[in-house]
């Protein structure tokens, strides 16, 4: 009889666990067999972030997929869309980023794609990789847990005389930089001629993607462009010296805002722990929220190519509507998600898409979302405008002010949601259910649902210029939530 392994580290769209229990070596190494089976997948891109209990995690998911009778090329410390590039750009079945992004140091996890990028998720395939792996047996003594408190990647060095003590695996395995191609890539959305002298100050978070940004700051000096690069926090340090790396929380921005502030900088960029998201700060030091970027970057993409399709999520949804449809592009909405997202663009054949999260998609970059495509597209925007960030958002703030995203904690998601249905049913709004609850109303509307990834509810409410109604909006929210 077969012994089953629950294993709790799967979610809706990704793998993410604490370590130890939830994620260890022996997970990684099942999870990796049972891709490489479901897949049936013969070569596959592994890479993984800065954090210390990546490199074993990623060694152990490797030596899963070797035993499974694939390939395996190994393209270092990246972000996750360089496993996205990798997995549309090498002839291989998919790829495999070990990273936990901006979850706490005692957390880890993976995400998955397939041959040219396309996601796998709960209903694409993840769930059947997840109950395959819970019947695999590993050879890894589950007892030896990866920990949080790993200091260096030589703690890894079992694992790797473990994966390649024997001759079975020696062509099995490579290791194979494709950071020059992915750059090239990248360069390939800007037309260098038309970005004029800029100071950026770019904040790494000491993440994954400080080597990205320099291989960039490459590309501009070999163009002859005068672009000055003002680094933070600049160097991968898997300890995070700095905190992790999430300038989401308004807690983790003094350092990119003060840097603007104090060089006088045109705009400041700071990313999370893998970099799939990028964050912007225009000449003030002021944080611009991601839902005016996705109307901004709409906008510049329906320039080039009037007419076509942008997704965007049901959260925050009337800015980006009015920009779409006054720039002649078609609106689409769906589900909050990077895979949902993602399967609406290929669907669509959108051109773009993006979430008020900071996640952004593009057709060109195999429908995949990019931390660094958005903060190129914008400098040159702000070049060809001849206009700082700051004029480019600000008429946009005040026609439709939002509150950003507001977590709670609440014991039943449901309760909540059916209460404020009743509390705001006398007004007879539009109710849209794509993804929780979204209630319009003549001159505000507001989204509340449920996180995908994490125990929380969150809120997110806008009005039609008219922020003092927002806010009031807002409290009246919130009171029914925490009643």
């Amino acid at each position: 009889m077969v012994t089953v392994n629950t294993l709790t580290c799967f979610k809706a769209y990704d793998i993410r666990g604490k370590l130890g229990d939830e994620l260890n070596p022996d997970v990684a190494y099942r999870i990796g067999n049972a891709y490489a089976k479901h897949l049936n997948a013969k070569r596959v891109a592994v890479g993984g972030d800065i954090r210390h209990t990546s490199e074993p995690l990623k060694l152990a998911l490797a030596q899963g997929l070797m035993d499974a009778g694939a390939e395996v090329i190994d393209i270092g410390m990246v972000g996750t869309e360089e496993i996205y590039f990798a997995s549309f750009y090498l002839d291989v079945d998919g790829g495999i980023e070990v990273t936990a992004s901006h979850n706490p140091m005692d957390y880890n996890g993976m995400k998955l794609v397939g041959r040219d990028a396309l996601p796998i998720s709960g209903d694409s395939g993840l769930n059947d990789i997840r109950d395959l792996a819970e019947r695999i047996e590993s050879p890894f003594n589950t007892t030896k847990a990866v920990n949080a408190d790993m200091v260096n990647t030589s703690d890894a060095a079992p694992i790797k005389n473990n994966v390649f003590s024997g001759t079975t695996h020696a062509n099995k395995y490579q290791q194979q930089s494709i950071l020059e191609p992915y750059v090239k890539h990248l360069m390939t959305y800007i037309d260098l001629g038309k970005v004029k002298p800029l100071k950026l100050v770019v904040n790494a978070g000491n993440g994954a993607a400080g080597h990205v940004i320099d291989a960039i700051e490459e590309q501009f000096k070999s163009a002859n462009v005068p672009v000055e690069f003002i680094k933070v926090h600049h160097e991968a340090d898997g300890s995070f010296p700095n905190g992790i790396p999430n300038p989401l929380l308004p807690e983790n921005r003094a350092a990119t805002a003060d840097a603007v502030i104090a060089n006088k900088a045109d705009m400041g960029i700071a990313w999370d722990g893998d970099f799939d998201r990028c964050f912007l700060f225009d000449e003030n030091g002021r944080f611009i929220e991601g839902y005016y970027i996705v109307g901004l970057l709409a906008e510049a993409f329906l320039l080039k190519s009037p007419g076509e399709k942008i997704i965007h999520d049901p959260r925050l949804t009337w800015n980006t509507i009015d920009q779409v449809e006054a720039a002649g592009g078609k609106p689409i909405q769906s589900k909050t998600g990077h895979a949902f997202i993602k399967e609406r663009m290929r669907l669509e054949n959108a051109v773009y898409g993006g979430e008020m999260s900071a996640h952004h998609y593009f057709r060109d970059f195999a429908y995949c979302d990019s931390g660094m495509l958005p903060w190129l597209l914008v400098a040159e925007l702000i070049s060809v405008a001849g206009k700082p960030l700051s004029e480019l958002v600000n008429e946009r703030m005040a026609k439709y002010p939002c509150s950003g995203e507001i977590n709670y904690r609440v014991a039943d998601v449901s309760v909540i949601l059916d209460k404020i249905l009743k509390h705001f049913a006398v007004e007879n709004p539009v109710i849209d259910r794509t993804d929780g609850i979204s209630l319009e109303f003549e001159q505000w509307r507001f989204n509340l649902r449920s996180s995908n990834t994490e125990p929380l509810l969150r809120l997110n409410v806008e009005s039609r210029a008219d922020e003092s109604l927002m806010k009031a909006k807002v409290a009246e929210i919130e009171q029914l939530i925490h009643s």
